[in-house]
């Protein structure tokens, strides 16, 4: 079968491998749709990956739907031919960490994934990610495309939840990717009095506007007194960083009002450190917060919006590429000119 191998975000390579071979429990996924993450394109936590398995490429890919075309005979509650999305990672529900709530500090959900990656043709879903809540058969009314959505969406249910936003919050989001428009999506349906969202992409920033942000800025300016103006003289009550340029942590950081959550959903390099105003922070009781990943209970919320229609994900897609062009899709990703979502077409 064909696969995107990766080697560096300018090395994307079109391989054969063999069809994997699923055993008891298992089976088989003939991947139809298949969504390029951001964090994809972390070259650095690529090759670290890398290193650390002593290989010198990788099968990426987590955004899936597909169909099942093959299974065990063990497995009653699917069969061949329904259509599924498969997430990649998925928690014990049993250890210290699910029992607290934070089920993507999971071990297992760490080290659990599907062979080889979504960037190929079929995927062996083994028997663990079948008996912990992964998958997920789609009603006749979500496409592959909206199914693709799935897990990203999740990852923002879960920021949000956490960062318990709600009706009457001014939200801040740096950063309007894929990411952060989903979360100016959500936090509008949440009840958010006003959505404030910030980018040095101009094309982004009126996605944005289009997508219900309330006010946009260029992240050029000094972006505490632009709130101000709007904002009765309040900084923002939640900030969510979605992209990892340090000057975007550095803002949220000064653009939090007391009684504040900033929520980490990206990051910077992880050589890179922050400057903590830990007195300011103490004495007016701001929160800083990461949020990793989704639990099932946030691919369920993820599933249910996208199933409601309440929320439109496909209008995300900018860009539909073939496997055989995967390094172009990967290029186009990388310069993040004009897109948003990029996704491989299977068939």
């Amino acid at each position: 079968m064909k696969v995107a191998r990766y080697f560096s975000n300018d090395d994307i390579r079109e391989t054969e491998i063999p069809k994997p071979e699923i055993g008891p429990g298992e089976f088989l996924v003939k991947v139809k749709r298949s969504g390029i993450c951001g964090s994809d394109i972390l070259e650095y936590y690529r090759k670290a990956k890398m290193k650390k398995l002593g290989v010198d490429s990788l099968i990426l890919g987590h955004e899936i739907a597909g169909e099942i075309v093959e299974k065990s005979e063990t497995i009653k509650h699917l069969r061949v031919g329904d259509r599924v999305f498969v997430s990649h990672h998925v928690p014990c529900f049993e250890c210290h960490y699910c029992k607290q709530g934070h089920h993507t500090a999971c071990d297992l959900l760490h080290n659990t994934n599907f062979d080889p990656g979504g960037f190929a043709e079929y995927v062996r879903i083994p028997k663990i990610n079948i008996e912990k809540k992964g998958v997920y058969v789609l009603d006749k009314n979500v496409s592959y495309e909206e199914a693709v959505f799935i897990e990203p969406l999740g990852c923002v249910c879960r920021a949000q939840r956490l960062a318990n936003i709600k009706k009457g919050l001014t939200v801040l989001i740096l950063g309007c990717g894929a990411s952060g428009l989903l979360h100016i999506k959500l936090a509008k349906l949440r009840g958010a009095k006003k959505v404030i969202a910030t980018d040095i992409n101009e094309f982004r920033l009126k996605k944005a506007l289009e997508f219900g942000a309330d006010e946009i800025f260029n992240a050029n300016v000094d972006l505490p007194e632009e709130i101000k103006k709007i904002n009765k003289y309040r900084l923002a009550d939640i900030v969510i960083v979605c992209t990892g340029a340090l000057s975007a942590a550095n803002q949220a950081l000064d653009s939090a009002s007391p009684g504040s959550k900033i929520i980490f959903f990206a990051v910077p390099e992880p050589w890179i450190f922050l400057n903590v105003p830990i007195n300011k922070y103490w004495r007016n009781e701001i929160t800083i917060m990461t949020s990793y990943g989704a639990a099932p209970e946030d691919l369920d919320e993820a599933y249910n919006w996208i199933l409601s229609k309440r929320i439109n994900v496909v209008d995300l897609i900018t860009h539909r590429f073939p496997l055989s062009k995967a390094g172009e899709a990967f290029k186009v990703v990388c310069e993040a000119a004009d897109s948003i979502k990029v996704i491989l077409e299977m068939d």
